[in-house]
């Protein structure tokens, strides 16, 4: 596996000169500029998730596709994400919020990934057992409203509104409850084999007011990986209420000026 410098190194000089923006890391390293953003939801939502983060990452000129993420097993979402990152043209930055962190670990070294965003989410390491590494921090309030019906997962309409989708507009947030998409259970337990944020630059959004993954777990991974870290004084759903500061997140990745 290769490490950040040699990952830079590979770029290649058509597109250093390509180049438009850079932006510093702490080690001092440097990403080019993206050209694509690939964005992947996490439980309990789908892609229309993203809606109101993609307009400003459209309006600085990047190309954006939001993954469908089939929440069925890790390697058929990580198939559904391999064909949308096939599908980009140059430098891409791979966002995932909440469970898709893990996609975004497994996929993210990709020669296409240029930058890794972490939006309130998972970021295990290769073959970590991380539901054993959650415990080590207080469980969630939304924990305790998962609902399994036939081998499915869904959050019951008070865990939901209260603890998955605090910080949204309560009539939003009934929107999102109205369309949400279950999981097959035993997904959350299934290993990665690979860890992309040891060799990619990344960037983590560190949810503030979260009930669905606890802040401190967030703040954990985001250090482990060494990520430029903001923290956004929001619940679980950061894309939702505070887009802007997503989105500005992600130029930052895409070493655009936000």
């Amino acid at each position: 596996m290769t490490d950040r410098r040699s990952f830079l190194g590979t770029v290649g000089a058509a597109t250093a000169l390509a180049l438009v923006g850079r932006i510093r890391l702490g080690d001092a390293a440097v990403v080019p500029r993206a050209r694509n953003v690939v964005l992947v939801h996490g439980l309990y939502a789908d892609a229309s998730s993203w809606m109101n983060v993609i307009g400003p990452l459209e309006d600085a000129g990047l190309r954006v596709t939001a993954v469908q993420n089939p929440l069925t097993t890790l390697a058929e979402s990580v198939a559904a994400t391999r064909r949308v990152l096939a599908m980009q043209q140059g430098p891409t930055v791979l966002v995932g919020h909440s469970w898709s962190g893990t996609i975004v670990s497994e996929v993210g070294d990709d020669p296409k990934v240029s930058a890794l965003v972490y939006v309130a989410a998972r970021a295990p390491d290769a073959g970590e057992d991380f539901p054993a590494l959650a415990k080590r921090f207080p469980s969630p309030p939304a924990s305790a409203g998962v609902v399994i019906t036939d081998g499915f997962a869904q959050l019951s309409e008070a865990a939901f509104l209260n603890d998955f989708a605090n910080g949204v507009a309560p009539r939003n947030a009934r929107l999102l409850y109205a369309v949400q998409t279950s999981n097959v259970a035993t997904l959350t337990s299934e290993r990665t084999t690979v860890a992309a944020w040891r060799s990619k630059p990344s960037w983590y959004a560190v949810s503030k007011q979260d009930r669905t993954i606890n802040p401190d777990l967030q703040r954990f991974l985001a250090k482990r990986m060494a990520a430029t870290t903001t923290e956004v004084d929001t619940g679980h759903l950061s894309l939702v209420s505070h887009p802007k500061e997503i989105a500005g997140l992600i130029l930052s990745a895409a070493g655009v000026a936000p």
